[in-house]
């Protein structure tokens, strides 16, 4: 898994993200996770690519635990075992992308 951290002290908005996402020729689009709405554990046929707009995000990817903030991104490797969860009274915003 790679996870890169947004230092820049201004976040992207939604145009940027996709914009950036579309340069590495993935086809972007928003997720929208509820407050205190998890996803169970699943793995798919495809890398996952996913950058948060707005909101947390914990993960847990193969048993290891992250929090993924506004501006952080993260590639799951293919096959890999995920589980995601949004553990707060927000929503959490993603773009999302498959990248085969």
């Amino acid at each position: 898994m790679i996870i890169k951290r947004w230092q820049a002290p201004l976040l992207p908005d939604k145009k940027q993200i996709f914009i950036m996402f579309k340069r590495e020729g993935l086809e972007p689009y928003e997720e929208t996770l509820e407050p205190k709405q998890s996803v169970k554990t699943h793995r798919h046929p495809f890398d996952e690519v996913r950058m948060i707009l707005s909101g947390e995000l914990k993960l847990d990817i193969s048993g290891n635990k992250l929090l993924l903030r506004a501006g952080d991104k993260i590639v799951i490797p293919s096959n890999t075992k995920h589980s995601k969860m949004v553990d707060s009274d927000n929503s959490c915003v993603c773009i999302c992308a498959q990248k085969i």
